[in-house]
């Protein structure tokens, strides 16, 4: 599987987070390609053939990013409106990505309580939906974003942690099948849980 990290940070070299996440992907040698899109198009002119090209000469596409105001970085953006055009990702003979896989890495500035759903406040799955409808439309596997709160005051242990639990996960091949994967992921847990009971203890109280 050949995996190629997209990371959009408007200024990576003062991020602890994203920066970090990088180079402890590339130092897993699990990436057959790994970018700086803001190093590479600072005047926001994307080479659209090159980035299609790079595109169809990958199986899983990483998109990592921080949370912007709830949405995207603005290059981000610009990049999927350039890129992923029609005849290409989608329409007539638009099948250049079918079955390939939609990873998303995130870095979330706020805490857990204001991304709980309630009320006033949405989920960050509800805020990445548009990934998801685009998986969609161009026939991409959309696989279980991930995503890390409190970017902005967490500490570097913390940091790296996360970004040690993306390494695990970032070739997994059973990732591909996302719904299959959320299932059995969710009978392992199950399965652990029901081990870990006390024998003789009433769970139906």
């Amino acid at each position: 599987m050949k995996i190629m990290n997209l990371v959009f940070h408007p200024d990576l070299k003062t991020s602890r987070v994203n920066q970090t996440w990088k180079r402890q992907l590339e130092n897993s040698g699990k990436l057959a390609l790994s970018r700086d899109l803001y190093r590479e198009y600072p005047d926001f002119c994307i080479d659209v053939e090159k980035e299609q090209s790079m595109l169809m000469a990958h199986d899983r596409i990483v998109i990592q990013f921080p949370l912007y105001w709830y949405s995207v970085p603005p290059l981000l953006k610009k990049w999927m409106d350039d890129v992923l055009t029609q005849g290409f990702a989608y329409g007539v003979a638009g099948d250049k990505l079918d079955g390939k896989d939609l990873q998303l890495l995130v870095s979330v500035g706020g805490r857990h309580e204001f991304y709980n759903g309630f009320d006033i406040f949405c989920t960050i799955p509800d805020l990445l939906r548009p990934f998801q409808l685009t998986a969609n439309l161009t026939r991409m596997n959309y696989l279980i974003p991930e995503w890390m709160y409190e970017a902005d005051t967490a500490s570097q242990d913390t940091i790296e942690k996360n970004g040690r639990r993306w390494i695990t996960i970032i070739d997994d091949p059973r990732r591909s099948n996302p719904r299959k994967y959320l299932y059995d992921t969710m009978n392992s847990d199950l399965n652990v849980s029901n081990e870990a009971a006390v024998p003789g203890y009433d769970y139906s109280t």
